[in-house]
């Protein structure tokens, strides 16, 4: 066998691309930003960038998504921070056309996380926001007032949106994910209509309240309660030591 040759094979690049989804008022959202230099200028696209020579995928990735949201995932070798975000390896792209640039290989990754706030645009954004995953992924969707959400997000950025979200959507049915969503201390109600928003569906109360206090290791109890949901006060829960449920919380059918 000859020797190894590295040019013998052409250079390609990687990148990371980050799906981000969180919900607010009740809506899967996912971030978008406004790629501000070509290819695609002006166009929305995922966050993300290059992979840079002395960081591993996962910090590029935590890096990316501070740098162009000021957004922060939570490391498991740093302390959590005020908007702790769950940060995921999702899958791997690489068509040789899926960058007008050059061969560029992309590991995405999804990022859950409580109500965030409003991104900030920053690196080669020219803008940042939250929009309902639907409304992303509907290229023939209506414009909005602010810009073409309704053109087809940049690069394969759509496929790569719809399968993280398909993710999200099938890993709350068999683990804790679904707590990703919600703050620290939270109550069944809130729990509830964040498995209704991703996974689009309308959810029984007492039957959910039933399924998800009756598995052990999901909830416990914290010993407070809430009345911002209004009504009577409710009692507060954190998430448990499970990490996956059984049996699942199985997703209707539409």
């Amino acid at each position: 066998m000859p020797p190894y040759d590295p040019s013998a094979f052409p250079p390609f690049a990687v990148t990371v691309d980050l799906v981000v989804l969180t919900v607010r008022r009740h809506a899967l959202c996912a971030l978008a930003v406004r790629r501000g230099e070509p290819p695609f200028q002006g166009r929305w696209a995922l966050p993300g960038g290059f992979v840079r020579a002395d960081e591993d995928l996962e910090e590029a990735a935590a890096r990316e998504l501070a740098e162009e949201t000021g957004l922060h995932a939570h490391l498991p070798a740093g302390p959590p921070p005020t908007y702790g975000a769950h940060l995921e390896q999702l899958a791997t792209y690489g068509d040789p056309g899926r960058d007008p640039r050059m061969r560029v290989v992309s590991v995405a990754h999804l990022v859950l996380a409580p109500d965030l706030p409003a991104p900030r645009a920053g690196g080669d954004a020219h803008s940042a926001r939250w929009a309902p995953v639907e409304t992303l992924l509907d290229q023939e969707a209506a414009h909005g007032r602010d810009g073409d959400l309704a053109a087809p997000l940049a690069f394969d950025h759509a496929r790569i949106l719809a399968d993280g979200v398909e993710r999200a959507r099938s890993k709350i049915e068999y683990s804790s994910l679904a707590t990703a969503f919600c703050p620290q201390e939270f109550t069944v109600g809130e729990l509830r209509r964040v498995y209704e928003a991703v996974w689009g569906v309308a959810l029984d109360p007492r039957n959910f309240h039933r399924k998800v206090t009756g598995t052990p290791g999901f909830l416990v109890p914290t010993g407070g309660t809430t009345t911002r949901q209004g009504g009577r006060p409710a009692q507060l829960f954190r998430a448990g030591g499970a990490t996956l449920l059984n049996p699942p919380m199985l997703r209707p059918e539409i």
